[in-house]
């Protein structure tokens, strides 16, 4: 754990109770005079330096040491637009591209996308918050929620398919938002409406599942 969220952080003593302080005390094995960096969810660039000051049966006592300002982002911005599937394969890639340094996650539904899908997007952040807890990110990833796919190409410029085609991904184009379909790809009625869009496939002879896609096109883009 890089660091962890308190929502009093920032305070001069901090009591660590819960769930917190069993992970902190009773799995990561932290004793007094131990420093432990704290953010708030309310304002995560600001970084707490805390000193374990005194352990009891079911608490911690902290001391504030020192604050800075600490953004750690990734050098790139990326904002994915992912054609919706099962929330469950959602949940399971979201710590990946929270590592990865995904800004943002637009959610669209496609011809092929599987019905009835619900977006839990407090889930999906406290999904977030613990996977930033563990890699050190400062920043939220933005998530929303587009109503179809003619409304996410009128809303946003310099949009990239993530298709398949000739025109291979070299990881070296400046590419800050992609495209991603789901499982079965577009429909030729949304190849049609994405005909003037820029497109690129990866150079594999396989069939990849629609979150591997995603990691993948995030890995090669962003590190």
């Amino acid at each position: 754990m890089i660091f962890m969220f308190h929502e009093d952080a920032g305070s001069t003593h901090l009591h660590v109770k819960g769930a917190a302080f069993k992970y902190l005390i009773k799995v990561r094995r932290h004793q007094e005079g131990d420093a432990i960096d704290i953010r708030a969810e309310a304002n995560p660039r600001m970084l707490h330096h805390y000193q374990i000051e005194r352990i009891e049966n079911r608490s911690a006592l902290l001391r504030l040491m020192q604050s800075e300002d600490l953004v750690i982002r990734a050098n790139k911005t990326l904002h994915i637009i992912w054609c919706m599937i099962d929330t469950k394969s959602i949940e399971k890639v979201l710590p990946m591209l929270t590592e990865l340094g995904v800004a943002k996650l637009s959610f669209v539904s496609c011809a092929r996308s599987q019905g009835n899908v619900r977006l839990d997007f407090q889930r999906f952040g406290r999904i977030v918050m613990a996977a930033m807890q563990q890699c050190g990110r400062s920043e939220f990833m933005e998530f929303e929620q587009l109503q179809s796919l003619e409304e996410a190409v009128q809303r946003y410029d310099n949009l990239v398919c993530l298709d398949f085609g000739d025109t291979m991904f070299k990881g070296t184009e400046a590419i800050e938002r992609v495209l991603v379909g789901c499982e079965g790809g577009f429909t030729d009625a949304e190849r049609l409406l994405l005909a003037s869009q820029q497109k690129c496939c990866f150079n594999t002879p396989m069939v990849l599942r629609s979150e591997s896609a995603v990691c993948t096109i995030a890995t090669q883009i962003l590190l």
